[in-house]
């Protein structure tokens, strides 16, 4: 790509280009689709109990790992909080889903599907997301928090 055309992709994206981006984002986590072309391709990824992640490549790999245990999800578009200041966008918002194992979590019905993610895009692309949710979809950490068992 030349420089003209690098300059004019670059161009300062408006706070609405930001929430779309991130609700396209979203919308292809519930429906299967390509997130990666979402994302530079040295972005940062962060979700709990994994390693930051740098890069398509550990982007993928991060995405496949969650994948290994999470079988569907649905995020409940009609209720988000988004606040934007600059590149950064938050999102907060529940979900609803199945595991691997067949577990389903619904947010309000059992502890899960309550999250928050943290984008940081520009450039048309997310640059950064952190994700900040509780893995333990299945209510299965008992040990450590007895009160799940007694839910």
């Amino acid at each position: 790509m030349d420089a003209p055309a690098r300059i004019a992709e670059m161009a300062t994206m408006t706070d609405d280009q930001r929430k779309q981006l991130a609700l396209e984002y979203l919308k292809r986590l519930d429906t299967g689709g390509d997130i990666l072309e979402l994302f530079d391709e040295r972005a940062q990824v962060y979700f709990p109990k994994c390693p930051l992640a740098v890069g398509h490549d550990e982007i993928g790999a991060l995405f496949a790992g969650i994948g290994s245990i999470v079988a569907a999800v649905t995020h409940d578009y009609a209720y988000l909080n988004v606040i934007g200041q600059g590149d950064t966008l938050v999102v907060e918002g529940t979900s609803s889903g199945r595991t691997t194992d067949g577990t389903e979590w619904r947010a309000g019905v059992t502890h899960a599907g309550r999250w928050c993610d943290v984008f940081e895009i520009r450039d048309n692309r997310i640059q950064r997301l952190f994700i900040y949710l509780d893995p333990d979809y299945a209510d299965a950490d008992t040990a450590r928090y007895p009160w799940l068992a007694r839910a």
